[in-house]
């Protein structure tokens, strides 16, 4: 058993699923309002966009979770999402994802393209969606992503009860519309509830979006080879100089 897959043991004591630990006092909240006001944070002021979607578990499929990824575009190639468990105040922040253009993919070695997944099925089956933009705005945009490919590192395992960032990091894979890629029935109605919309209704607006054909046989791997990846943590000798220069 890879460790992204191993229990973690008992949790620390507390309720449901808040982390550990005690309230704010008013001093921590003073600090924190006169830190927003005086510093720039402009890594987060560059944050553009909220994509709302889902994604499995990379080494158990059997394991799919609702998403929120909050997406800071550096260029036309190259895209970066912190991953939230919801877009509430109390989120909690549960992964990265990288998003990259077929161009930079193609430029990969095989082994780092088998860690990445399509796009293009979560877009055209209206999965993916930005809350309260209108489609007409978000389909251009659409067209480019479902040419995309990601890298999502889920860090906290919130859907088996972890309170805390518990264990190794899980290399999380994109729905796709074949057997063990399609997103339960429940979990896209209680999304789309949530934010009043349809899948459905998404999907047959997008039915005129392109997917094209993949250039590489390695993303979305489990679809090939119908293996997954896991994580497994291991002691090692430390290095006593760098290897880089």
């Amino acid at each position: 058993m890879a460790s992204s897959d191993e229990n973690p043991g008992a949790m620390p004591p507390g309720d449901g699923s808040v982390p550990p630990g005690k309230p704010m006092t008013v001093g921590q909240h003073i600090i924190d309002k006169g830190a927003q006001m005086m510093q720039s944070l402009k890594p987060i002021k560059k944050m553009s966009q909220h994509v709302c979607t889902f994604a499995i578990y990379s080494h158990d499929m059997t394991r799919q979770i609702h998403t929120h990824h909050y997406v800071t575009r550096l260029n036309q190639d190259f895209l970066q999402c912190a991953v939230y468990d919801s877009d509430d105040s109390t989120a909690r922040l549960i992964g990265v994802e990288y998003i990259i253009s077929e161009r930079i993919l193609d430029a990969l070695p095989p082994d780092e393209q088998k860690l990445w997944h399509s796009h293009g099925y979560e877009i055209t089956s209206g999965l993916w969606m930005n809350p309260r933009v209108p489609e007409m705005i978000e389909k251009p945009e659409l067209k480019d992503l479902a040419r995309t490919y990601g890298k999502f590192w889920c860090t906290w395992q919130v859907d088996r009860g972890d309170r805390l960032p518990l264990g190794a990091p899980a290399l999380m894979m994109s729905p796709q519309g074949v057997n063990m890629g399609m997103i339960k029935a429940e979990l896209v109605e209680k999304r789309d509830l949530k934010h009043n919309i349809s899948s459905d209704e998404l999907r047959k607006t997008r039915i005129d979006i392109p997917v094209p054909e993949a250039t590489s046989p390695y993303p979305d791997y489990w679809m090939q080879t119908g293996k997954g990846f896991a994580i497994d943590i291991q002691n090692t000798e430390m290095k006593s100089r760098t290897p880089f220069p």
